[in-house]
């Protein structure tokens, strides 16, 4: 199972925002760059990276920041506001390993087949993050009609591999990532799911990995407030890989 340290990216600082909401902010004092290395230096293998003002229909400024950090060598897993193929091109071309496409797979689902015939599926990655059991969008501030079960098997029958879940009302609070829902999201769809949201024990990842169902886990706050270390968190998936 990977572990993916988070940086969401906010006005070119690192931030963590509570349940996605753009109110409940709270700012990091290290740049993106000493962010992006510090957790390489601790062992990581892969960065989500997330551009907000992106996915709040802000801006797309953070492609430079993801340029930067790309100039570390990381392999990163970068989303927030790439609706068109030619936003996405740009996220590659700076540097991004992976896309993650989520407002676009609800609006324009058509895009998700393309993206994958130009980059490839393990390029791609569609985030099915829901609020109250539904597909949210635009930054999390919009709710679909879809479950996340019913768009990702849909995405998978246009070739899609990858798959982020985040339980939107544990996201950022340290609640506890929702084991079961991810574990279910996984076996109802054949998808390679990472886990997002919540994640606040090593436990937790213990028992992500111990259901052989999920791919990996996206661990943020618990990171930026020492909850978890980054070296303990890589070690635990280890541990349950080898067990």
């Amino acid at each position: 199972m990977i572990i993916y340290p988070a940086i969401d990216l906010r006005g070119g600082s690192v931030v963590r925002l509570r349940e996605g909401d753009p109110q409940q902010q709270v700012t990091f004092p290290a740049d993106p760059l000493a962010t992006a290395r510090r957790w390489l230096e601790e062992g990581a293998d892969w960065l989500h990276v997330v551009n907000l003002d992106g996915a709040f229909a802000k801006s797309n400024d953070n492609l430079t920041v993801l340029a930067g950090i790309a100039t570390t060598g990381a392999k990163i897993q970068f989303g927030g506001g790439l609706r068109s193929l030619e936003q996405m091109q740009r996220a590659v071309d700076c540097g991004a390993s992976r896309i993650v496409l989520g407002t676009v797979a609800v609006m324009e689902p058509k895009l998700i087949g393309e993206a994958i015939q130009r980059f490839g599926p393990e390029r791609v990655c569609v985030a099915l993050d829901a609020r109250d059991g539904k597909i949210a969008t635009h930054g999390w501030q919009q709710v679909s009609e879809s479950s996340p079960a019913e768009l990702g098997s849909a995405m998978a029958q246009q070739g899609l591999r990858h798959a982020l879940f985040t339980d939107i009302s544990r996201d950022g609070r340290l609640s506890g990532v929702n084991v079961s829902a991810t574990v279910r999201l996984a076996s109802d769809t054949g998808l390679q799911v990472i886990a997002s949201g919540g994640v606040s024990k090593l436990e937790e990842i213990e028992a992500l990995q111990a259901s052989g169902q999920v791919a990996g886990a996206v661990i943020g706050m618990a990171l930026y407030r020492d909850e978890i270390s980054l070296v303990d968190a890589l070690t635990a998936a280890r541990r349950a890989n080898d067990a």
